[in-house]
């Protein structure tokens, strides 16, 4: 650190203040550190735990959570916790979890709005420098510091398999959708993460966005707030599926045009990075979410208006 000292007092003597980053070192090695880069944080967070996030790689059969047989045991163990739950809670009066609720959705508030900006320091110079099409179609987009945010996101879907134990808890009805979206959601990124589609963050940040949108609601719900904005929480989940299905789609139609009709003249930009069963598989659910969800909203808003209009034309 006299180095550094020296080029500091060296900058001010020419008249150039000195970098206050150069003066920061990293609590765990001594390096230097970047105090304003969540990335850098990270980092640290790893280190403390005894990793280096620097060689951390997705492999399937060797990280955490990542082979069939752990997905299919979770889902397994998901769908007979919370209707054997349901079925245990039937003579039972229903428990309140007041402070459980609260500190599981400001988590995961708090959880998916540091994944966001995660995920935008490390795209922003990626979209800047190689342009839309590079972020969302090349191999090299898909970067290792990308790749264990991916991991971190697809971590939290286990973890939000609570809100349905909260619910069966509490004798809440549960919802054919909540059930679907809870459980496919954990596979989608499991498969994404095996297919190394580069499109992913597009559905990641959006759906990181809308979460932290969502469980702020919930948060607020469990305190004896309800907004007024309940409604837009739905409308913002159906504008997140339109806008995935509108890139994985175009993805998906570049991956196989390219691989396998270069020579249709069918138009095309390039070849996009990934396999084709991620692909189809995306594409597959996100167009089932977003039906599923449009025939939630018609079916919760749409009549809950018409019956306020009747209402107001007998009175």
């Amino acid at each position: 650190r006299s180095m550094d000292a020296a080029a500091a007092a060296a900058a001010t003597a020419a008249g150039a203040a000195p970098d206050f980053m150069d003066s920061v070192t990293s609590p765990a090695s001594g390096a230097s550190f970047n105090l304003f880069s969540p990335d850098a944080w990270l980092a640290e967070s790893y280190k403390a735990l005894g990793y280096e996030k620097s060689e951390w790689r997705w492999v399937n059969g060797v990280s955490p959570l990542s082979t069939w047989r752990e997905v299919g045991i979770g889902m397994a163990l998901y769908l007979g916790t919370i209707f054997g739950i349901q079925f245990l809670m039937k003579s039972r009066k229903p428990f309140k979890l007041t402070k459980l609720a609260q500190i599981h959705n400001l988590g995961l508030t708090l959880l998916s709005l540091g994944l966001l900006v995660l995920h935008i320091e490390e795209l922003a110079p990626i979209i800047s420098k190689g342009g839309l099409f590079y972020a969302i179609c090349s191999e090299e987009a898909w970067t290792q510091r990308l790749e264990v945010l991916y991991f971190l996101n697809y971590l939290t879907k286990w973890i939000e398999f609570v809100d349905t134990v909260f619910l069966v808890l509490k004798k809440k009805p549960l919802q054919f959708l909540h059930v679907y979206h809870h459980t496919l959601t954990m596979v989608l990124c499991f498969t994404q993460l095996n297919g190394h589609t580069s499109v992913s963050w597009v559905v990641i940040t959006l759906n990181l966005f809308v979460h932290v949108v969502m469980y702020f609601y919930y948060f607020l719900a469990s305190c004896g707030i309800h907004p007024w904005w309940k409604k837009y929480v739905t409308t913002l989940q159906i504008l997140q599926f339109i806008i995935d299905l509108g890139f994985v789609y175009f993805c998906t139609y570049q991956l196989i045009i390219s691989r396998y009709y270069p020579s249709s003249g069918l138009p095309f930009c390039g070849t996009c990075a990934g396999t084709e069963e991620a692909a189809i598989f995306g594409c597959s659910l996100l167009s089932s979410y977003l039906l599923l969800f449009i025939q939630f909203f018609q079916r919760t808003y749409s009549k809950k208006q018409a019956a306020k209009r009747q209402k107001q034309k007998t009175q």
